[in-house]
């Protein structure tokens, strides 16, 4: 019962949500790029890169997840949380979108993700920036995520422990957003804006810019 009411009350926050992220992500991707979106669920943000007008040719998305879920909207690998089942700089683009603050250990998996990119990681997550931020994020991170027993730590991290973050893993911002208008505008006044934050990140020893006649 619980649960189809969740569902059908978060629908239009999770579509908004889904529409920001993914044009947040395209202007990153180049032509053939192979991306990887890490706990990707169901597939429905790796789904809506390739659905939108304007990504480039030939980009791919594979998912990888804990826990395989059906119907899946892209190619999902799944894998035990630990090293992913592939070779380093597998990918050009590795996204992890709202995962690391449910995992034990999130610094293991950025490492990971560095592990698997030749060029970027996209990492979208909370943080705790503003008036009660700590309570405001964890409401809304156990009203989208409990009904579905998904594992809620209620660990987020402040804007100077995410440049530590970037440090520890001698990553490169290529973006920064310290704040995202992700949900529609009443639910996004008291949950989106400085609680939710987004980064693209070069890798150690990846290119600056792209090859010639790449834009």
């Amino acid at each position: 019962m619980i649960r189809p009411l969740m569902k059908r009350l978060h629908e239009p926050i999770y579509t908004s949500r889904l529409r920001v992220l993914t044009e947040a992500i395209v202007p990153h991707l180049r032509a053939d790029d192979a991306v990887l979106d890490v706990g990707c669920g169901f597939g429905e943000l790796g789904r809506s890169i390739l659905d939108h007008p304007q990504r480039p040719q030939g980009v791919n998305v594979k998912g990888l997840e804990t826990h395989r879920r059906s119907p899946e909207l892209i190619d999902v690998v799944g894998y035990d949380g630990g090293q992913a089942p592939f070779d380093n700089n597998t990918f050009d683009v590795v996204i992890i979108a709202d995962v690391l603050h449910h995992i034990d250990d999130p610094d293991a998996a950025i490492a990971e993700c560095v592990r698997l990119s030749r060029r970027l990681v996209i990492i979208k997550d909370h943080q705790i920036s503003g008036p009660l931020a700590q309570a405001r994020v964890s409401l809304i991170d156990w009203a989208a995520n409990a009904p579905y027993g998904v594992q809620c730590l209620y660990r987020y991290h402040s804007p100077d422990e995410w440049a530590a973050v970037r440090n520890r893993h001698g990553l490169t911002v290529v973006e920064e957003r310290a704040a995202m208008n992700l949900y529609p505008p009443v639910v996004n006044l008291l949950f989106g804006r400085s609680l939710q934050y987004f980064t693209a990140v070069r890798v150690p020893d990846a290119p600056s810019t792209p090859p010639e006649g790449e834009s």
